[in-house]
């Protein structure tokens, strides 16, 4: 959360003068012969007892030791479960370990009671622990997929184990790296899940074509040593750029108020750039000391022997299947184009409802928190975690001018009680006393209790007529709602800068490659419609709630807003190292041929083969994630999956093809001064060729 946001100066003041207004653990007791059972009495005196003996602990509230008109709102409206509500202290980073020290101690069953832990503080320990567990599960599903794929992809197995080895390389120096930079700032744990798998994917995809030209240029008559330089000097500087190209829209981050963003563009940018320097670093020197020993052990030969297929035959691209392919794309462009936007806009129209919250215990999976979060929402009058919190700092007027206050805020529609300095009122009648120290030196502060959901519309809305509430001084207010809408409102301030940087950059990237102001606006407007479609599929699965079964999450009816903008970032990125990859091949046959159609056919069945199996392999290196126990890292995971696969397939093999046969010459416009500069200035690949194609 911003530090200049309303709701976190409100709890840096409450945490300061009253650290029992913002309770972070949530012990739940319960128990099948009632929460006034002597069993039950005697382990929740003997929780609150431990609690407060604590060093880490400053504040503790107990259903046990609560006056008799204040309990109800610690008690189950069953009658069998009671609360415990205490606030551990520290940082971000401290509280959260110490809850989970403590929720780790305190929970279990005695006697028949059982006890759990909830709580922000135990959730985010929680899902510390659930992303370290989920890293081990979606490598060890992304490598051995991965270097399958790669064997599909080069038959070699030696040639198959370079990239995989020096993407296992990666994983393993992510950790020191996100380490180091842990070390220097806060850096989310978040990352070592997401930006591992980004740096395995970058590593796989940049050592992919480096091993290929570096065999396309053994098949071409150079010795080793000439085949290890000219790789160096294509594929490795194609390895640099996409690795800056990435880079560029993993900046866009920064612009971004909230440090998990910021966060995770510093480990990002850090990963991303180990991942290159190793690729550029291990692959030639493994390539120089291997030579034509890479293509050994090459599994298509005994394959081809067993089902009794002929060898394979080179042909010219021009007679290849994706020559072929893209060919009747640009016979019948307008169909091909329609067909495709129609199937991207139906996939995006989801997106059109789409609706943001912050993550709260629902993302875990059955974690504790998540059932003491369930329990809280449901069998409560009252949830404990969810209430607004109105602060009046410095208020040193009468006590009634606040039971007035209270009074009137008790009767908005959706409010259950307002707790006070004054007392406890429910529909404008006070009902039981006050909690103490809810008023000292430092002002004083009220707590409205609520059962809405603080991220859905109708808690917003709830906000919102709080806030019109006449106060008997100046008012302001925290609590989840509060904290939600205060984030909402600072990603959004920033998202047309951060749109305006990834534009402005995609533009000039593509314009130094191709000399065309038409063709960067075309990739704008295709990655627009591919990451709408993709979104669309997101907000349909991950806030619509469909496929629960399949994913096994627990749909809150909204999305994580800040998985949507990184997924944006990154997801751009990659279609644009793609975008240029494909335009980059397609411009060579253009300036030499000067037909558009050929040179699109040719620029397609160049790359084809390689992106295709570039994006195949970022696909699994992603797709590991949907496995995590945490809902917004399968959204992550899913999402990215889907964006590089619908990337690869519909936009560069369909409707960028026939866009481009439409418009024809066009496609290379520039006005006379840029074209002028892109002379001067032109860093697009030299004109080189693939391997031969097999029928």
């Amino acid at each position: 959360m911003p530090p200049n946001t309303e709701s976190t100066q409100v709890a840096a003041l409450l945490n300061r003068s009253f650290p029992g207004a913002a309770p972070n653990i949530v012990l739940l007791v319960s128990a099948l012969e009632g929460i006034d059972s002597p069993a039950a009495r005697s382990v929740g005196e003997r929780l609150s007892k431990d609690l407060r003996g604590r060093g880490d602990i400053d504040a503790v509230q107990s259903y046990w030791e609560l006056p008799v008109d204040l309990r109800q709102a610690l008690r189950s409206t069953d009658d069998r479960s009671g609360l415990i509500l205490a606030h551990v202290n520290g940082d971000d980073t401290d509280a959260p370990k110490r809850a989970g020290r403590i929720a780790e101690q305190l929970a279990g069953e005695t006697d028949g009671v059982t006890v759990r832990a909830g709580g922000q503080a135990v959730a985010l320990d929680q899902m510390s622990h659930q992303i370290i567990k989920d890293l081990l599960v979606t490598e060890a599903i992304a490598v051995p997929l991965t270097g399958l794929a790669l064997m599909l992809v080069f038959g070699s197995v030696i040639a198959s184990m370079i990239p995989l080895a020096v993407g296992v390389f990666n994983i393993f120096a992510a950790l020191p790296i996100l380490r180091l930079l842990s070390e220097i700032g806060d850096v989310s744990i978040f990352a070592l899940n997401m930006m591992s798998a980004l740096g395995f994917a970058v590593a796989i995809d940049s050592s992919l074509f480096m091993v290929s030209r570096f065999r396309e240029e053994l098949a071409g008559g150079r010795d080793t040593t000439a085949a290890v330089l000219r790789t160096a000097q294509t594929a490795g500087r194609t390895v640099l750029f996409s690795g800056l190209v990435v880079a560029l829209s993993l900046s866009t981050l920064l612009v971004f108020p909230l440090y998990f963003l910021r966060s995770l563009a510093y480990a990002g940018l850090a990963v991303l750039a180990a991942a290159v320097f190793t690729t550029l670093l291990l692959v030639p020197a493994a390539l120089a000391v291997l030579g034509p020993r890479v293509n050994l052990f090459d599994l298509r030969i005994p394959l081809r022997r067993l089902l009794r297929r002929p060898p394979p035959v080179a042909v010219d691209l021009a007679a290849s299947r994706w020559y072929h392919a893209v060919t009747v794309v640009m016979r019948h462009p307008v169909v091909a184009a329609a067909a495709v936007i129609a199937v991207l806009l139906v996939l995006g129209a989801p997106f059109l409802s789409i609706r943001f919250g912050s993550a709260d215990d629902r993302v875990i999976a059955g974690a504790s928190s998540h059932e003491v979060g369930d329990a809280l929402r449901t069998e409560f009058r009252d949830n404990a975690m969810a209430g607004v919190l109105v602060a009046l700092p410095d208020y040193h007027g009468p006590t009634e001018s606040i039971g007035a206050y209270a009074a009137q805020l008790s009767r908005v529609d959706g409010v259950t009680s307002v707790v006070s300095a004054a007392g406890t009122y429910i529909g404008g009648t006070r009902l039981a006393s006050a909690l103490p120290d809810m008023a000292n030196d430092a002002g004083a502060y009220l707590r409205i209790g609520t059962r809405l959901d603080p991220y859905s519309p109708a808690g917003i809305d709830q906000l919102d007529r709080i806030r019109v509430v006449a106060a008997p001084g100046p008012a302001r207010f925290g609590g989840a709602a509060a904290e939600n809408v205060d984030a909402l409102h600072a990603l959004g301030a920033k998202v047309p800068l951060a749109i305006a940087l990834i534009a402005l950059s995609t533009f000039v990237v593509l314009f130094l490659f191709t000399g065309s102001v038409v063709l960067p606006v075309k990739a704008l407007v295709l990655n627009t419609l591919s990451l709408s479609a993709t979104f669309g599929a997101m907000v349909w699965i991950f806030q619509e709630g469909h496929l629960t079964g399949l994913f096994g999450f627990a749909p809150t009816g909204y999305l994580v807003p800040t998985m949507p903008i990184l997924m944006f970032c990154i997801a751009f990125g990659v279609s644009m190292d793609y975008e240029v990859f494909l335009l980059s091949r397609i411009r060579e046959d253009w300036l030499s041929f000067g037909d558009n159609t050929h040179a699109v056919a040719m620029g397609v069945a160049r790359t084809a083969r390689v992106f295709t199996a570039a994006a195949c392999l970022m696909a699994i290196a992603f797709a590991g994630m949907v496995t995590s126990h945490v809902s917004f890292i399968q959204l992550f995971g899913l999402g990215l999956t889907l964006a590089v696969l619908s990337d690869a397939t519909l936009i560069r093999g369909v409707l960028a093809p026939a866009l481009m046969r439409l418009m024809g010459a066009a496609n290379w416009w520039a006005p006379r001064h840029l074209a002028t500069l892109h002379e001067r200035i032109e860093i697009s690949e030299t004109s080189v060729d693939l391997e031969p194609v097999a029928k």
